[in-house]
């Protein structure tokens, strides 16, 4: 949305042209490989998307906090008296949450106007949540001059939607809308928070992102499901080694998992975590040696184990993924988010792009009825203060 636009949407909301709202933007995310790893302790490798979510924000003189959108009808006004409770589903516990964080730290927050703009598809596994809750934490530590830097705000962000949304995320989401760089992937290591900006170089190819336009009704419970199997691994494991999470084992010691986890769904669960580790580290190395051609192949045995070990995927993901693969200049595609819908991320030829794009959404349409939106993001920087 063009800025001027937005302000002026603003002034219609809240009136009083004499105080100008100041713009902010957070950035959502696409994780090109490493999913279903981050809460085992694992590696992921996202970047940051030129689509995110746009805030203005301007304090009053009153004790009332004012919350907008633009995307749909849900105006909000609630006074700061202390700490919130969640007590909806609506989209105000992602900023809510966050405030709650600056408050649980002595931060004193007055009377403010919220105006949110998100161009995010919802529910399409692009991180519009942690979207918000960036945008919002960066804005009041600005406003209030808390002076928390940018890996405490991460951190903040993700306990809002912890403890006060109530989805049990790991930190991935939040890290990369924090710390994300223009041309550039995150590889991060989600157990001690050490990172590195790699540059995504992709010489002639395309990335594209491609929402099946599912609504993904099982996300919630199948990915605290996954948690719990996840976390009963690492617990029937600790007789072969002493290990906190998954991911402190490496591909060679995937055969030993038959001998210890008698279960095998939980077995599968912990195969797909520690191959999908080796995956990730295998592609930044191929990426940093310009081996686009490799990269892309190790993103089609993620989307694999997601199906065949995670069984996170689902029927239309995988029509896309699999008939995606059968069209020319196609060298990589997965699904990529929590699963049971969202988005698959392919690499495509710039050339063959459009009729990827076409011939896909051709093919789609047949078996699912469901006509696919596409996108061919830039690669941005991560959340801050606009102008």
């Amino acid at each position: 949305m063009e800025i001027n636009n937005f302000i002026d949407k603003f002034y219609e909301k809240f009136g009083s042209r004499n105080d100008k709202p100041v713009p902010f933007f957070s950035p959502g995310r696409v994780n090109l490989i490493g999913e279903h790893t981050d809460y085992n302790g694992g590696f992921v490798f996202p970047c940051t998307l030129n689509y995110g979510t746009y805030l203005l924000i301007r304090k009053t003189k009153n004790n009332i906090l004012n919350f907008s959108t633009i995307n749909f009808n849900d105006d909000i006004q609630t006074e700061l008296t202390g700490l919130f409770v969640n007590t909806s589903k609506r989209w105000i516990n992602y900023p809510l949450g966050v405030i709650n964080e600056f408050l649980k730290k002595g931060i004193k927050i007055s009377g403010l106007e919220f105006l949110y703009y998100g161009d995010v598809p919802n529910g399409a596994g692009l991180s519009s949540s942690a979207s918000i809750e960036m945008v919002t934490a960066v804005a009041l530590n600005d406003f209030y001059n808390a002076g928390l830097d940018t890996l405490e705000l991460v951190k903040m962000s993700q306990k809002a939607e912890n403890e006060f949304v109530g989805m049990n995320c790991g930190i991935m989401d939040q890290f990369a809308v924090g710390f994300g760089k223009k041309d550039h992937a995150i590889f991060l290591n989600c157990d001690i928070l050490s990172y590195e900006n790699v540059p995504l170089i992709l010489n002639g190819y395309s990335l594209i992102i491609t929402n099946t336009n599912k609504r993904r009704g099982l996300t919630d419970s199948k990915y605290n499901e996954r948690r719990g199997e996840c976390d009963k691994a690492v617990e029937l494991l600790q007789s072969y080694k002493p290990i906190r999470n998954l991911s402190e084992l490496n591909v060679d010691e995937i055969p030993f998992l038959d001998k210890y986890i008698k279960d095998p769904i939980i077995r599968k669960r912990a195969k797909h975590v520690i191959s999908e580790n080796g995956r990730v580290v295998e592609a930044v190395n191929v990426l940093k040696n310009n081996n686009i051609i490799r990269f892309g192949e190790l993103m089609n045995l993620s989307h694999d184990s997601l199906k065949d070990d995670y069984e996170v995927t689902g029927n239309e993901l995988d029509i896309l993924v699999y008939e995606g693969r059968k069209l020319s200049g196609v060298i990589g595609t997965r699904m990529t988010g929590a699963g049971f819908g969202g988005c698959t991320v392919s690499i495509v030829k710039k050339d063959d792009s459009g009729k990827f794009m076409s011939e896909l959404a051709s093919v789609y349409k047949k078996r699912t009825g469901l006509t696919p939106d596409f996108y061919q993001p830039e690669i941005g920087d991560g959340a801050g203060k606009m102008g």
